[in-house]
């Protein structure tokens, strides 16, 4: 699944890739033409300008007259030989009344993208005008055409890359959903066979604290069954005593954990503060912990789980003393698939996640680590 949305995450990335060069090298190109076509205009406007300063012939006039109005694209403005402003053709006369400055910068454009066209009128007392043209609307229209073909190819991609992220996210989901639920019907006939056996047991005296023992087992895998049963669907919360659950939890692990790891629970909370749980699946979660904590410890060390509240939140504090995890893989440690044993499949902390997440609305992050010192991770809960 990774390797096929890799695939299609690289041809979308190379026919982006594509479809950029190719539009600002045609763009280019075209802005190119474009360019020098204005460029021969100009060139037959001031022809058209001179000719028309040094002839009286009506006819010449009526042609020069043709040419220069012929021009409708191209924006000049037109200084004396003092560099005041005469006149101005092809610019929006709007701009110019809503800004007083609006031509003073144009020109100052003008003069920066090239020469002017200098037209000198009578014989004896000489007047020279000087006319400072631009880009028409059209050529940069062309030239910032890349631009926007690029941000329509960014927006597409990115709506592709999340298109098939949703999906490939939904279809883990249905797999993983579909697993759960698959496993927990068929813990379900062996669960209520061993039941049976259990009560048989009970009936011998001699076997009594066996059967005990062994409905503390059973009543456990009907646990796990349930919890399996719950993933994909969404689970009935209810007001429980978050410090007497996590407690519940920690000496069910203490049990059977070795004697030299030592598990605490410190609150400051009242012992009686309730949060909306779903408890099944939220001793998943603090079981999923401790049993990490565990692992990273080697069978020494200690755990502390701490309790405390603010004004709308239960926050729960995991800390052990193990071999702590690096900065770069605080967010990787939930991901599916991810994990640092040799042995696992990486998806208790993705269920953690999960579970915390999507169905109680909480928070679960690394809130710091030290190689070597050890790990806290912190469970933030809505009152």
């Amino acid at each position: 699944m990774f390797s096929q949305y890799l695939n299609w995450r690289t041809l979308l990335a190379c026919i982006g890739i594509a479809i950029v060069f190719g539009t600002i090298f045609y763009s280019n190109y075209l802005a190119g033409k474009i360019e020098q076509d204005e460029e021969n205009k100009m060139n037959v406007w001031k022809v058209a300008m001179i000719a028309k300063a040094e002839t009286d012939d009506s006819q010449t006039l009526n042609l020069c007259n043709t040419i220069a109005t012929s021009n409708t694209e191209i924006p000049i403005i037109a200084t004396n030989e003092n560099d005041s402003i005469i006149g101005c053709f092809n610019i929006d006369s709007s701009f110019i009344q809503s800004d007083p400055q609006y031509l003073q910068r144009k020109l100052i454009e003008f003069r920066q993208q090239r020469a002017p066209i200098v037209v000198s009128y009578g014989n004896e007392n000489t007047v020279t005008d000087k006319y400072f043209y631009g880009d028409s609307l059209l050529l940069n229209e062309v030239r910032f055409y890349p631009l926007v073909q690029l941000l329509i190819v960014a927006l597409f991609m990115i709506i592709m890359l999340v298109t098939i992220s949703t999906r490939n996210k939904s279809a883990q989901n249905q797999v993983w959903a579909g697993m759960a639920k698959e496993t927990a019907h068929q813990l379900g006939t062996p669960i209520s066979s061993l039941q049976g056996w259990v009560e048989m047991l009970r009936e011998s005296e001699t076997h009594s604290k066996i059967a005990d023992e062994m409905h503390n087992d059973v009543e456990r895998l009907r646990l796990i069954s349930e919890r399996f049963g719950k993933i994909g669907s969404k689970p009935q919360l209810a007001p429980l005593k978050i410090v007497e659950q996590v407690e519940s939890m920690v000496q069910y692990i203490q049990k059977r954990s070795s004697e030299k790891v030592k598990i605490y629970v410190n609150y400051t909370c009242p012992k009686d503060i309730t949060i909306n749980l779903n408890g099944p699946l939220f001793d998943w979660v603090i079981e999923n912990l401790l049993k990490n904590a565990l692992d990273s410890m080697e069978g020494t060390g200690q755990i502390t789980l701490y309790i405390s509240e603010t004004h709308n939140q239960v926050r729960i504090d995991v800390t052990d003393t193990g071999k702590g995890i690096s900065k770069k893989y605080f967010h990787r440690v939930f991901k599916p698939g991810f994990t640092t044993k040799k042995r696992g499949w990486g998806l208790g902390l993705s269920l953690s996640r999960r579970i915390i997440h999507e169905y109680h609305k909480g928070e679960i992050f690394v809130k710091s680590s030290e190689i070597g010192k050890g790990t806290t991770f912190r469970i933030v809960l809505n009152k």
